[in-house]
C-alpha cells in the first residue's frame, strides 16, 4: 500500500517528504526505542513512536523505513523536519494515540516485520 492512501485513509497530517508518498509501506512497527527500531523494524516498514526529536531521522533513515507517524498530536520541531526533509524521509502525524494508529494499520492489511 503505498503512503499516500494510509495518509488518506487515516486523516495523517504530512510534516515532510512530500515526494516520498508514492513509496509503498511494507509493513509496520511499533516502539518509542530506537535500538529496537534499529534491530527489528524491516526496510519499507511505517514505524509509529511518540518521539519527535531528530535521531528519529536517522534511525529511519538508516532502516530504510518507508515513513514515521507521530502519534497522540506531538509535533516534531523545525530542526527535525528540516533534517527529515534533506534527507527524503517521510514524517506524519495523527492526534490518535498509538494504540489505536497501530490497529487502523492492521485493519488495512499493514502487519508485522
Amino acid at each position: 500500500m503505498k503512503i499516500s492512501e494510509v495518509v488518506s485513509r487515516l486523516q495523517l497530517g504530512v510534516a515532510a517528504g512530500n515526494e516520498q508518498l508514492g513509496r509503498d509501506i511494507d509493513s509496520g512497527y511499533v516502539s518509542d526505542l530506537l535500538s529496537n527500531v534499529m534491530g527489528h523494524a524491516g526496510a519499507g516498514a511505517v514505524w509509529v513512536t511518540m518521539q519527535a526529536h531528530q535521531n528519529i531521522v536517522a534511525v529511519a533513515s538508516l532502516t530504510d523505513l518507508a515513513a514515521i507517524i507521530i502519534a497522540d498530536g506531538i509535533m516534531p520541531d523545525p530542526h527535525t523536519l528540516a533534517k527529515a526533509e534533506s534527507e527524503g524521509i517521510v514524517i506524519l502525524t495523527t492526534p490518535l494515540s498509538g494504540y489505536e494508529v497501530v490497529g487502523r494499520l492492521y485493519g488495512l492489511g499493514i502487519t508485522g516485520p
